[in-house]
């Protein structure tokens, strides 16, 4: 049910009451009709029912059933009441449109016109006067409805009209966030990108004297000094590591050389599936494939793209518990191709969905926060866009748009 109490409520108890004042018909079964169309009226928009098509034609029969017994029982053709069956009228005119008001208006006027049975040609004749009258009277049923079907179909069109600018308004705020964001994302990019740049190649020169004095150190110690040994080993690996964190900043921070050639994109995620499932260390995770057939060869770089589907679908595997299941979906968006890697793991905090692709940022202990941002910067020079959507405790979808034609 909606609100309970209207300002409209009290205006029609207002007029009902101002109706059973002045009657001047007396008949003990006016009251309580009265009271029932009132108790209708009211009640009518409270109650959900007849808010649908199949309702509100029932309320609207309602009304002329209850209208038509308060003329009945107040003189017929003679009562006063007889403006009362605009209700019906105007309701239907205002909810039924061009067919359904036309019809009503020929039932509110037959059914008045049918009070004429009813007379008593002994007691009262129809002269020329009340035969005008009656006209009348029809005449101003037909006119009140189709008046009122014309300026509610003006007011439907009005408001569509309103509610087609309110999508088009909503939507172009939303592109227009969505290029504020892309054009943050990408000066923060560009900064870091420099700063990645200069900061790898400086690293590279004494990481790699580090690396060649622990060998030497390694190769001059006597055999007998285990520890040392270990020492300049974990030296050697610890470089080997960084070495691997250099090279991935000089790819997040290297121009991306994009050779867009028509490709088989089921091709592409099926390849990165099988490195996934050939992953070390492996993942117990069930890949489900749904792919759309009536997406043809896409204008993309095999190898960069496969690269994008694998770091998804590893995320996406690493975030789903073991036995779990990771689907990866296809289908057409305009003139977009979508690509949707969805897992039902843990999901993605809400204060951290706005930062997910910025460079450095993870949730993972041993993670760089390059990943991401380095799949984002592929699709963005693909032309594309990502978009991801994730409720926290029930998993992620990471959404991938490629554009049809180059």
């Amino acid at each position: 049910m909606s609100k309970i109490v209207r300002p409209q409520d009290f205006v029609w108890l207002l007029l009902f009451s101002a109706l059973a004042f002045v009657r001047t018909y007396r008949d003990p079964l006016e009251i309580p009709i009265l009271l029932a169309l009132a108790a209708l009226q009211v009640l009518e928009p409270k109650i959900h029912y007849f808010s649908t098509t199949q309702g509100n034609i029932v309320s609207i029969l309602l009304k002329l059933a209850i209208s038509y017994l308060l003329i009945g029982q107040t003189g017929g053709l003679t009562s006063s009441y007889y403006l009362i069956l605009l209700l019906p009228l105007v309701s239907a005119a205002t909810t039924l449109g061009q067919w359904g008001s036309a019809l009503f208006t020929i039932v509110c006027c037959g059914a008045y016109l049918s009070f004429v049975l009813y007379i008593d040609p002994m007691v009262y004749e129809i002269g020329p006067e009340a035969e005008q009258e009656l006209y009348l009277r029809l005449i101003i049923f037909a006119a009140t409805g189709y008046l009122t079907n014309t300026l509610a179909e003006a007011n439907r069109e009005q408001t569509k009209r309103f509610r087609g600018v309110a999508e088009q308004l909503a939507e172009a705020n939303r592109n227009l966030s969505e290029a504020e964001a892309a054009i943050r994302r990408a000066d923060r990019l560009a900064a870091l990108g420099q700063l990645s740049a200069g900061l790898a190649h400086e690293l590279r020169n004494p990481l790699g004297t580090i690396k060649a004095s622990a060998e030497m150190l390694a190769r001059s110690l006597p055999e007998e000094n285990d520890v040392a040994r270990e020492v300049a080993g974990f030296i050697s690996t610890e470089v080997d590591r960084t070495n691997v964190l250099v090279t991935r900043f000089l790819e997040f921070a290297r121009p991306l050389n994009v050779r867009a050639e028509p490709a088989d994109l089921t091709q592409v995620l099926d390849r990165a599936i099988l490195r996934l499932e050939r992953n070390s260390p492996p993942y117990d995770v069930t890949v489900y494939k749904n792919y759309a057939p009536e997406i043809g060869p896409l204008p993309l770089d095999s190898d960069l793209m496969e690269r994008v589907f694998f770091n998804l679908l590893l995320n996406a595997a690493q975030a789903t518990p073991a036995g779990g299941e990771v689907t990866i979906k296809t289908r057409l968006a305009g003139d977009m191709a979508e690509i949707s890697v969805i897992d039902r793991g843990s999901g993605i905090d809400p204060k951290d969905r706005e930062s997910i692709f910025n460079p450095f940022f993870t949730t993972k202990p041993e993670g760089v926060g390059l990943g991401l941002a380095i799949v984002s910067k592929i699709v963005d020079d693909h032309g594309g866009k990502m978009m991801v959507e994730s409720e926290p405790g029930k998993g992620s979808v990471f959404r991938v748009y490629l554009p049809l034609q180059k």
